[in-house]
């Protein structure tokens, strides 16, 4: 390939990785999370609040009397499921009609349970939202709120994402067999991060390549559904499952006539041999066109959603309605859909995969923040021997500033939010909103220090919090084990997670101790030489 053709492409590589590179970090840390959102959800959760589960179909009291009293349940009550038991409360949202889609303020949670006596209690909840949170950080880039005008700049950015990874192979194609297993450690910084970049890069190409193509469809999987409603099925998903006609007015559907939840599992499984319910949602069971979700998984499919996928029943008749989302018995133009959905959030292939994805979204935000530091160094105008020491380009010693600002920031913001998990419950009314609060207190905090300080002063000080807020989270449980009373708690189930929280703060702790000695000892024409940085104030 021709010099100027690969100069090009190293051109197109460097500033579509400039300009979408700080938002893909977020994504793909924020995203390794999610990978484990249940395992999360339940670290987080007081275990006060949590049911023990009872055999399936002793619930069914439960769901009857709910469905037939309750009249702000009619459009739909979820209950979960481990295994063949049922947790014994029926949960449902309400939102205000007048309000945006996307306002998550504007839902009212409700769960109903039984009583001693039989009857039943129906209460609000105010569940944290800590998990969903996470995951809009990572569906949206950091945006605040999941709404389609942010989904829209995520797939422009993922598609910038895309033309990166394009660009960067063919960058790399002329000295590939050369370069790929090169790791040349030594005095020269630059080069062995180029190296480490330019390896990681390559050995997880096919994944990100999924993550980029499967993003934008996830941006815009609802104009890519009208579409093939539209070509495909003439317009019989916008119409919903198909069933007899009812007349107008008929008179309401008794609950107590509904099939036991076994049953309905039984009618899932025989549908998809392997499947694994997880849950069920009830939804217009006393109206004309009442339908079940049973909703699960299966190891040996793909999934259209994290949760799994679902199968239709017809709750009365047992009548199965649809199976356009049932993994394992998907037709070949939704099993298409489902496989981009499936590979964004490794819903298949089980715990192996969690933990493939979980490293490989890390190693992705690695690869995002070392390439801006490859720009800024780039970019640095070199000392000549002897002479005066050069004056950095202002452009360069921005993007170092945001760099370190937006990703360590994220970093720390993150793991703080996480932390308060554990002490929040009892201590304030809004948790969902104090998660968010804190996120983007430190968030931005981190972001004006980085500005502030310029990105020598900034660096170590910065991943010294990330590493102490990521710290909190085992030391949070810890506590609550030690100190019952404290208001924390810790539960022996999901020691995962706090022993992963502290590889991570341990592995921040180090990089905090490098990037210190770096820029004390690192050549003083740097942007990231704290002498470089008196000289210039001074």
């Amino acid at each position: 390939m021709r010099a100027d053709h690969v100069r090009n492409y190293k051109s197109v590589h460097t500033w579509t990785g400039i300009v979408s590179g700080l938002a893909l970090f977020i994504a793909f840390y924020a995203g390794a999370l999610t990978v484990f959102k249940e395992p999360l959800r339940r670290w987080s959760t007081p275990p006060a609040t949590l049911a023990q589960p009872v055999p399936l179909d002793e619930v069914q009291p439960l769901i009857v009397q709910t469905l037939a009293t309750t009249p702000s349940v009619g459009r739909g009550a979820a209950l979960k499921l481990e295994g063949d038991r049922a947790i014994p409360r029926l949960e449902w949202e309400v939102r205000d009609p007048k309000a945006d889609d996307h306002d998550d303020s504007a839902v009212r949670r409700y769960v109903a349970t039984l009583d001693a006596g039989g009857g039943v209690q129906v209460s609000e909840q105010h569940p944290s939202r800590l998990v969903e949170f996470i995951d809009v950080l990572h569906r949206v880039v950091g945006l605040p709120v999941d709404s389609d005008p942010n989904r829209w700049i995520m797939g422009v950015v993922s598609a910038l994402y895309f033309v990166a990874l394009v660009s960067g192979v063919v960058v790399l194609l002329p000295s590939l067999v050369k370069d790929f297993f090169a790791l040349r450690v030594g005095k020269n910084l630059k080069r062995m991060w180029l190296d480490a970049h330019n390896v990681v890069g390559i050995v997880s190409l096919p994944f990100h390549i999924v993550m980029a193509l499967s993003a934008v469809v996830f941006a815009y999987h609802d104009q890519i559904y009208a579409l093939q409603d539209k070509v495909i099925h003439k317009g019989q998903w916008s119409q919903g499952p198909a069933r007899a006609p009812q007349a107008k007015g008929g008179p309401a559907r008794d609950p107590a006539d509904m099939l036991p939840p076994s049953r309905l599992l039984q009618i899932a499984r025989e549908a998809s041999p392997g499947f694994e319910p997880n849950g069920l949602q009830y939804a217009q069971v006393t109206g004309p066109r009442p339908t079940v979700r049973v909703w699960g998984k299966n190891p040996e499919a793909v999934s259209p959603r994290a949760l799994g996928g679902f199968a239709a029943i017809d709750p009365y008749s047992g009548k199965l309605l649809a199976t356009d989302f049932l993994p394992g018995a998907q037709d070949t133009p939704a099993l298409f859909i489902s496989s981009f959905f499936a590979l964004h959030m490794a819903s298949f292939g089980g715990t192996a995969v969690l933990w493939l994805y979980f490293l490989l979204g890390l190693a992705g935000a690695w690869l995002f923040y070392t390439g801006n530091l490859l720009w800024v160094e780039t970019r640095r105008k070199a000392q000549r021997k002897g002479g005066e020491r050069p004056v950095q380009r202002r452009d360069t010693a921005l993007m170092a500033s945001a760099t370190v600002g937006v990703c360590i920031g994220c970093v720390a913001g993150i793991s703080l939010t996480l932390a308060a998990a554990k002490w929040l419950p009892g201590r304030v009314d809004d948790l969902a909103a104090w998660h968010v609060r804190i996120y983007y207190a430190v968030f931005f905090a981190g972001v004006a220090w980085a500005f502030w300080r310029g990105a020598a002063r900034a660096a170590a000080p910065l991943l010294w919090l990330a590493a102490a807020c990521t710290a909190a989270i085992p030391l949070s449980s810890l506590l609550g084990w030690l100190a019952p009373g404290s208001g924390a708690w810790a539960d022996g189930t999901m020691l995962g997670v706090d022993l992963t929280a502290l590889a991570g703060a341990l592995a921040l702790a180090w990089m905090a101790r490098a990037t210190a000695r770096r820029v004390r000892q690192g050549p003083q024409d740097s942007v990231w030489s704290v002498r470089r940085s008196m000289a210039a104030s001074a």
